[in-house]
């Protein structure tokens, strides 16, 4: 039953790109080229290219395709991915503007002044010359032709406007992306730390995404910034990678560079069970960073516990709350490192102080964001659930398409403070 659910879902959704491309089609090809021109010709092509290279950069990865592959169907498919939701979007804007400036332009022709015609002159039979009549004093154009051009010249305007609208925000998107992640700095105070923890700074790095549009140069520039803000403490709170080791242990590789006093931990997030968690924990665990399996580690003046991501419970390895806080000293302050922010209830009843989360990205393209409202209790920022608070990233990279729109990018510096201080 599950399949065939699943499978009529995957055939509305492929109807429905089908349909979209077809009205794009015709709104930004068919009605601004002439027929059999080369512009239209190269236009239909890049209608059924593009979606197929989207396809394509979808399933590529899961298919076990060579990484070469994923690679280079990754960067044109998914930015078409993003073009299309704001071309769309900005289309769909754009057609009433469009309907009525032909309305108008079509009443304008209708009611405007009628082309003056000369009056028609007796001349006596015998006085009159064997010459033609004389021409009319103006020609009209064919209604047919007027038409046309019109309406194409409405429909190149129109379309030119929205596909300019469309590709400068997902432009300025993806350079939001690759530049890097900026460092926001937030202060969380937590009534059992004491008064030696005052200040304690945790760098929280969630939804790096390494796979074949992001790769080293990106985790080098994460590594940088977090560096640069000395932290006592680095948590990475899963979904790091899309791939195997094989294909991203390279760029993962500047991991190792990572410093902090207390050291850098790391908890699984649902990707990485899509390419095997246990080699990525393995992997990072040769790199310097600490794994948290449904554990705890007692720092001097708090816990710092991390569990596993909903997502392997279907391996039978998935959130175990008891061993990671079952016996603990609730005298002490515990912060939790979960991937997703829907395990906050579980957190509350074992009297989590701080839950770190990533997942959401923030909505990642606008309007995404209402969409991820409806999925987790908070989308980003920090917010209280009885006595445990929760912090979201937005986090440090993108999933699909590298481009983020109304959700930036960050790095997050959580600063504990204690009522004591």
């Amino acid at each position: 039953m599950t399949i065939l659910i699943f499978a009529l879902v995957a055939l509305a959704v492929c109807a429905l790109l089908v349909l979209v491309h077809r009205w794009l089609w015709i709104r930004l090809v068919r009605d601004t080229t002439t027929p059999g021109g080369r512009t239209r010709r190269v236009g239909t092509a890049l209608a059924i290219a593009l979606p197929l290279l989207s396809v394509a950069a979808l399933t590529t990865g899961r298919a076990g395709a060579p990484f070469r592959l994923q690679q280079t169907v990754a960067w044109p498919g998914y930015l078409w991915l993003a073009v299309l939701l704001y071309l769309t979007l900005t289309m769909l804007v754009a057609e009433p503007i469009r309907a009525l400036w032909l309305r108008r332009s079509a009443h304008r022709d209708s009611t405007g002044p009628a082309v003056e015609r000369p009056e028609p002159v007796e001349v006596p039979a015998a006085a009159a010359p064997a010459a033609a009549p004389p021409a009319p004093v103006a020609t009209e154009r064919p209604a047919v032709a007027d038409g046309l051009s019109r309406r194409r010249f409405v429909a190149r305007t129109v379309g030119g406007t929205a596909a300019a609208v469309a590709l400068g925000t997902v432009g300025a998107g993806t350079y939001g992306v690759l530049r890097g992640p900026s460092v926001k700095r937030v202060t969380v105070p937590l009534a059992k730390l004491p008064r030696a923890a005052h200040g304690f700074r945790i760098a929280v790095v969630s939804d790096v995404h390494l796979g074949p549009v992001l790769g080293r140069a990106h985790t080098r520039r994460i590594v940088d910034r977090v560096n640069r803000t000395r932290p006592d403490l680095i948590a990475v709170v899963g979904d790091l990678v899309d791939g195997s080791v094989p294909d991203l242990g390279h760029a993962a590789e500047p991991l190792r560079l990572l410093e902090a006093r207390h050291g850098a931990f790391f908890v699984t997030g649902n990707h990485e069970y899509f390419s095997g968690a246990q080699q990525w924990i393995d992997h990072v665990r040769e790199l310097g960073l600490n794994p948290l399996e449904n554990a705890r580690k007692e720092l001097p003046h708090f816990d710092l516990a991390g569990v596993n991501d909903i997502q392997g419970e279907q391996e039978g390895k998935g959130p175990d709350f008891g061993a990671a806080l079952g016996d603990r000293d609730r005298t002490r302050a515990a912060v939790l490192l979960a991937h997703q922010p829907v395990v906050i209830h579980d957190a509350v009843r074992h009297g989590v102080d701080l839950q770190l989360s990533g997942h959401t990205h923030g909505g990642q393209l606008w309007p995404g964001n209402y969409l991820a409202e409806l999925a987790n209790p908070t989308v980003a920022g920090l917010e209280r659930y009885g006595d445990t608070q929760l912090y979201v990233s937005r986090g440090a990279g993108a999933w699909g398409p590298p481009v983020r729109v109304g959700a930036p990018s960050d790095i997050t510096v959580v600063e504990l403070a204690s009522f004591q201080a």
